[in-house]
């Protein structure tokens, strides 16, 4: 089984710390070969573009040498000289010294330079597509707490903008993630949407608590800290990013481990000697009872 299903084989996706298969799914969409290229890693997307460059005028160097003394001033079937003229033709650089003599070499580097016109619109568009994705620079706790707040147990997690700018109209939302057994013994991955204390603000410039109260409205109502094994918490945060006035999103998984019950966040907003305030980020995750 472990053999067929192998990862190498099937594409998968990371939720959280689980790692899902999708079977029946191609490893690679080549019909949807501009979202593949979008979400190849930069080294991947580099190293792919030279190797397309390269073959590319492999290939025409080829046909340029399949003709004898179809390029002035370059050596009879010389494949490096036709591999050189054929990167300055591609990129229509044209320095000069080597240049089409026949009607064949013309035919062929007149169909290079289209070639390299649409390759470089297209390297050209995807670099600008890849550079200017919207992303957020979220800083979440890497814990939880559970601790009373006028005497309910609430749920607080931590988030903050690390970019030195605003978020404007951030939203943040929890998401239950759990196992359920039905009467007819099924067993589900159900999802319950927490009520926030607060689930927006005009602006994230420094930091929010995202917060739930545990009262007999919550999903967690009753429960212990012991039975909290299986849940999975999904936190995602957006809003406009004020410089690029793009949205941005953010997310953030928590697990049992991670949620600390008694203990409060440290206070990070700090007022200086000489009246400045200030936040304090190196107590950013930490906890007290």
């Amino acid at each position: 089984m472990k053999n067929k299903y192998s990862t190498q084989k099937y594409p998968s996706i990371k939720i959280g710390e689980s790692n899902f298969l999708k079977l029946g799914l191609p490893r690679y969409d080549w019909s949807d070969l501009y979202h593949l290229l979008l979400n190849l890693s930069w080294p991947r997307f580099l190293v792919l573009a030279c190797v397309i460059f390269i073959m590319t005028n492999t290939v025409f160097a080829l046909a340029y040498i399949a003709q004898d003394n179809s390029i002035e001033n370059a050596r009879n079937h010389s494949f490096i000289d036709a591999f050189f003229f054929s990167v300055e033709t591609i990129a229509t650089v044209g320095y000069g010294a080597m240049r089409p003599v026949t009607l064949y070499a013309h035919l062929v580097s007149t169909f290079e330079i289209m070639v390299g016109m649409l390759g470089i619109a297209m390297i050209t568009g995807l670099m600008f597509a890849r550079f200017s994705k919207p992303t957020a620079r979220v800083l979440f706790s890497h814990v939880a707490a559970v601790h009373p707040i006028n005497g309910i147990p609430t749920l607080t997690i931590r988030a903050a903008n690390r970019r030195h700018n605003s978020i404007l109209q951030a939203s943040a939302k929890i998401t239950l993630l759990r196992y359920e057994t039905t009467q007819e013994g099924q067993v589900f991955r159900r999802f319950h949407d927490l009520k926030l204390m607060r689930d927006s603000s005009p602006l994230l410039a420094l930091s929010m608590n995202i917060m739930h109260p545990i009262d007999k409205d919550s999903p967690l109502y009753g429960m212990e800290p012991d039975q909290w094994g299986d849940l999975t918490l999904i936190v995602t945060l957006s809003g406009y990013d004020e410089t690029s006035s793009q949205t941005v999103h953010s997310r953030k998984f928590y697990y049992a481990h991670d949620i600390h019950w008694g203990k409060h966040f440290a206070d990070i907003i700090l007022t200086l000697s000489d009246g400045q305030q200030a936040i304090d980020f190196t107590l950013f995750h930490e906890l007290e009872s």
